[in-house]
């Protein structure tokens, strides 16, 4: 019988404590302010973070884990499994995939499946739990391979960025839509499309583009059917537990959790920004 480890990176951003309760691994990605490289969720968290960006002038920059750390960690867990099931964030924004792949390659002795959820954040963490359930549930890893691109059917999450400036010099705003997008109290609202974050709708003020996200979870979220759902937030917890629970009132068969941007994602959100994100159990 295979018995099959699950692995992540960061941008899951499951707790530490959820992580060790369901045996779940981890390996960082990078933030990297000036000289200073963090490993996050392990040498600086999301409150750090946030706290330091209010001191720095210029936008951080990010990177993905070196090639040894996933290759240490294959030759660690080969010791107790024959079956490794590597979940990422998007390898649309990060080659932290195809480095988990090539990992892959310069170990023998265990067999390494990585899978891209095209997304990221808890809504990546969605994938990632429901992996460990059923490799503790002894289920083989083709099987759990096979319900994970299932879950991609029902998957879905939108972000709406508080401030277009990150967006901008993240790459992904010109400056022409900065300008005339910051006069109008334009909110992007943001999505992933073909692995990579594209907008979905541009609306004006944030409590539209929160009401137009809340939209797209009624089309999808019938009454009754159960959902996980999380609220995802960038340094605004008490914004986000205020739209779980309106959630919660709302659909009472859902399992509705609150999350956050951590320092890698967030850095190309910006302090501020929600996102909300879903799959049919």
């Amino acid at each position: 019988m295979s018995k099959v480890a699950v692995v992540t990176d960061s941008t899951a951003y499951i707790p530490k404590e959820m992580r060790e309760k369901n045996n779940i691994h981890m390996i960082p990605l990078n933030v990297i302010f000036g000289e200073e490289e963090y490993k996050e969720e392990q040498e600086i968290t999301a409150e750090q973070f946030y706290e330091q960006m209010k001191n720095t002038e210029n936008l951080p920059k990010t990177s993905q884990p070196a090639i040894g750390f996933f290759e240490q960690k294959y030759e660690e867990l080969k010791q107790d499994y024959t079956d490794i099931i590597v979940i990422t964030l998007s390898s649309g924004i990060s080659g932290t995939y195809q480095t988990a792949l090539s990992a892959a390659t310069m170990v023998e002795g265990v067999n390494v499946h990585a899978f891209d959820t095209e997304i990221s954040c808890f809504v990546q963490g969605f994938y990632v739990l429901k992996a460990a359930e059923l490799a503790q549930s002894n289920y083989s890893a083709n099987d759990i391979i096979n319900k994970l691109h299932e879950m991609k059917q029902t998957c879905r999450a939108y972000f709406m960025a508080d401030d277009l400036s990150h967006l901008h010099r993240g790459g992904r705003l010109n400056g022409a839509q900065l300008i005339v997008g910051s006069l109008l109290q334009i909110k992007p609202v943001l999505h992933f499309e073909n692995k990579v974050i594209v907008p979905f709708e541009k609306v004006r003020t944030s409590k539209k583009a929160i009401n137009r996200i809340f939209d797209l979870l009624d089309e999808d979220v019938k009454s009754g059917e159960a959902y996980d759902i999380t609220v995802i937030h960038a340094n605004r917890k008490e914004k986000a537990e205020e739209l779980a629970s309106t959630i919660r009132n709302k659909y009472p068969n859902t399992n509705v959790t609150v999350s956050y941007f951590g320092p890698v994602i967030g850095t190309h959100l910006g302090e501020g920004s929600l996102g909300i994100g879903w799959v049919k159990q």
